[in-house]
């Protein structure tokens, strides 16, 4: 396969997802891998699975295409500017260093049942990525007003230039993430023109 989708699942998630599990099944039976590693707990440590995945795929496939929900798409952003790759973004963490913030202490993932602690160093592994600046035409934001993790608002300024759909109602889920897999693909140019 020359093709492959990097999907990012957010924070406290896992790659049993509904939407990781929903981009997978579309993507292989249009013959595209779709790449959905097991993620650290901790953003610093994510960051550098993340980009060792990528980095691995790029020299597997001609042509690799992000996906990411909410802290998931705030890493996609900064593989996207690094690496100059178009990505999706699902209700996406903006400056999510402030919202890591919420989690300092003790934690618990019910997916992979894991206990882990977020430190203040964590907000700082954060800051340290944010890009300078994003190049609009490389993304596609999908936000629901109804988030209820996230204000969908931040992302709609931050992404502000970018190609972007916003949803009145739905949740932090993105309840018809589903019904726009045939045009992500397109976005992501993954398909043979």
């Amino acid at each position: 396969m020359s093709s492959a989708i990097l999907y990012i699942h957010g924070f406290i998630s896992s790659p049993q997802s509904i939407k990781a599990q929903q981009s997978k099944a579309y993507a292989e039976a249009l013959g595209i891998d779709c790449v959905i590693p097991d993620l650290p707990n901790t953003p610093g440590a994510t960051f550098k699975r993340v980009e060792a995945v990528l980095q691995d795929m790029l020299g597997q496939y001609q042509r690799v295409g992000l996906i990411g929900s909410s802290l998931g798409g705030f890493f996609s952003t900064v593989l996207a500017e690094k690496y100059a790759l178009p990505a999706v973004l699902v209700n996406p963490a903006v400056r999510p260093y402030h919202l890591i913030a919420h989690y300092i202490g003790d934690n618990f993932n019910p997916y992979t049942e894991e206990h882990f602690q977020i430190t203040p160093a964590h907000t700082r592994e954060l800051e340290q990525l944010e890009p300078a600046s994003v190049t609009p035409e490389r993304y596609w934001v999908l936000l629901q007003s109804g988030d209820e993790t996230l204000d969908y608002r931040d992302a709609q300024s931050y992404y502000s230039a970018c190609r972007m759909t916003v949803e009145e109602g739905g949740d932090h889920s993105f309840t018809t993430f589903e019904s726009y897999l045939p045009e992500i693909v397109t976005f992501l140019q993954l398909t043979e023109k």
